[in-house]
């Protein structure tokens, strides 16, 4: 008789608990998009700071702003965690000119920007004829005449992913690698079709790396209106260009991941992280990229600590340093929490900009996905129709690998993202209001749900 009362009861136990999890989250509803700070703080972040690039005396004002404003959101403590970033540097205005075309000389300006940790000209220009490949097996079938000359990469988004992200996971490898790819055959230079399929000229930077075994060329980025003129080119004529960069690395730069924390009332030795990065590159305002998650991560600490929410875990808002070039503030976040023998329930990342929320992408095993999924009429309401496997974020990334932290990344739509992203429109003037709020909005619901149930 009783096990057939306690059946008979859990249905109705669960519906009230069901019911009490939406009536808080349609408080946290409330109480974001009627007195959410978000927006202000990123008009702060963006204007009075600007571009963040790692080593740089912005970032520097980046720490000292988003410290205060980690206290002023509510905050138990804050505190600096420290870390040794790259410190690399863009030394001057990048260029790159067409000054021959078919044995006639021209003065044909490219606009350009250098990619990121790429090494610069050495003070002079780089010329050399252009041999334009749409990919590495082009560049290996041509690879007897590079030597010399510099290689153009027409690689392309594919216009048939419908998540531009995967078009960008692509794409990304020519960015990354092709210099040393280059480099290997004799290029002198590199020229790459910025990863995006954004319809204006607007160059877009990101971080490279070189092989050490080959030697170190200048790289650069072109807009897609110069992209495609000089695809178009190469198939009628033979070119020269001119390069001149100056990027350089100077002496490694004291950092900081700034961290907040709620303290848990039942299990406080046991985390939930939450954060975006703090840092940006230098030609822009790093409004999407990554301001909107340092924001969203400012928004749902200032929303709990609003409605008066005692979480069951420790809860963590972290602002971390150096995701750009180097990922230093994310490795050094698990390096301390791997030493202090901490355990590590769960992170949150927002690194994909302030669109509208479509849901979360996690890192987890299967059994945990299932108890996530099953919250989903609990967050459908507010935007979320997708709760899938894959997913994180690259500053939470080193907690997965050394304690093997559950993940989780926050999923705005993609659509317009890579437009901006690392290009000097990604401003505050391309950051919808109502679009960042929905998405604080939704991981602060997921960060209830997982500090009220687990994983």
């Amino acid at each position: 008789m009783k096990k057939l009362l306690l059946l008979l009861f859990l249905p109705f136990s669960l519906a009230a608990q069901q019911n009490q999890d939406s009536i808080f989250i349609r408080k946290i509803a409330d109480e974001l998009l009627t007195n959410g700070k978000a927006y202000e703080w990123l008009r702060q972040l963006t204007k009075q700071v600007g571009g963040r690039l790692a080593g740089s005396p912005k970032f520097e004002k980046a720490v000292k702003w988003g410290e205060s404003v980690m206290k002023e959101a509510g905050a138990d403590h804050v505190m600096l965690q420290e870390c040794i970033m790259p410190n690399w540097n863009r030394g001057g205005k990048d260029v790159a000119t067409i000054i021959g075309i078919d044995g006639k000389k021209i003065n044909r300006p490219l606009d350009v920007l250098a990619l990121g940790n790429s090494l610069g000209t050495g003070g002079k220009a780089v010329t050399g004829e252009v041999v334009a490949v749409a990919d590495y097996n082009e560049l290996e079938a041509k690879k007897d005449l590079i030597k010399g000359k510099i290689v153009y990469y027409n690689y392309k988004f594919n216009p048939r992913n419908i998540d531009p992200s995967v078009s960008y996971g692509e794409a990304g490898q020519y960015r990354r690698n092709g210099a040393s790819r280059a480099a290997k055959y004799g290029a002198v230079g590199i020229i790459i079709r910025s990863l995006t399929e954004a319809t204006d000229n607007n160059p877009h930077t990101g971080g490279m790396t070189y092989n050490d075994s080959f030697p170190k060329i200048p790289a650069v980025a072109v807009g897609g209106d110069d992209a495609d003129y000089l695809w178009s080119l190469a198939k009628k004529s033979t070119f020269q260009v001119s390069i001149t960069t100056n990027g350089k690395f100077l002496p490694d730069a004291k950092g900081y991941n700034v961290i907040g924390e709620l303290k848990g009332s039942v299990s406080a030795d046991i985390y939930i992280t939450i954060g975006g990065h703090l840092d940006s590159w230098d030609v822009n305002e790093g409004a999407h990229d990554d301001g909107a998650g340092v924001v969203h991560t400012l928004e749902v600490l200032r929303t709990l600590k609003a409605l008066g929410y005692q979480p069951k875990h420790s809860i963590r808002f972290v602002l971390f340093a150096n995701e750009e070039n180097g990922l230093r503030g994310g490795t050094k976040y698990a390096e301390e929490a791997k030493a202090k023998n901490e355990k590590h329930l769960f992170a949150l990342e927002s690194d994909e900009g302030g669109f509208t929320p479509r849901g979360f992408g996690f890192t987890m095993n299967a059994t945990q996905l299932k108890k996530v999924q099953s919250w989903m009429p609990l967050l459908a309401p507010y935007g979320t129709n997708v709760l899938r496997m894959g997913g994180g974020g690259a500053d939470i990334g080193p907690l997965n690998r050394s304690l093997g932290t559950a993940l989780g990344g926050f999923l705005p739509d993609t659509q317009r993202y890579f437009d901006v992203h690392h290009a000097r429109s990604d401003v505050f003037e391309n950051v919808h209001k109502r679009e960042l709020l929905l998405g604080a909005l939704n991981m602060a619901a997921l960060i209830y749900l997982v500090d009220q149930y687990g994983l």
